[in-house]
């Protein structure tokens, strides 16, 4: 079962995390958290990594949403989306698909939330 949805663009690597972080706006999201990968993994390894970004998206009204419904979720947010840069130099981008992450919840309400942010989430990586 594949638990992401991705899709690759040609352009620059900096300009699709900027592109992305305004796509998640127009649905209702924030960005949580940026985690540059290539840059941690110099620094506390000293490892060569290819360009690598997690960027941690919360849209609030949902999260809202989906914790008065089950307390433990939490333990699964944010929605993390990953870009990363391919060896055919195309910019690769795979958003979580947060169906299959709450599969091992059994909630049938959550379901249905997790359902409408995939649908948000799938929208904003096929605008880019």
């Amino acid at each position: 079962m594949k638990y992401f949805y991705s899709r690759k663009l040609n352009g620059s690597f900096d300009e699709t995390i900027e592109t992305i972080k305004e796509e998640l706006k127009k649905e209702g999201f924030g960005v949580l958290s940026d985690v540059n990968v290539k840059e941690l993994f110099k620094a506390r390894i000293n490892v060569d990594f290819r360009k690598y970004r997690i960027l941690g998206a919360c849209n609030p009204v949902f999260s809202h949403k989906a914790l008065i419904e089950e307390d433990w979720v939490g333990t699964m947010l944010p929605c993390n989306i990953i870009v990363q840069e391919r060896e055919d130099g195309l910019i690769e981008v795979s958003a979580v698909d947060p169906v299959v992450s709450m599969l091992a919840i059994d909630n049938d309400p959550l379901k249905v939330i997790a359902a409408q942010i995939g649908e948000k989430l799938v929208q904003v990586v096929d605008r880019l």
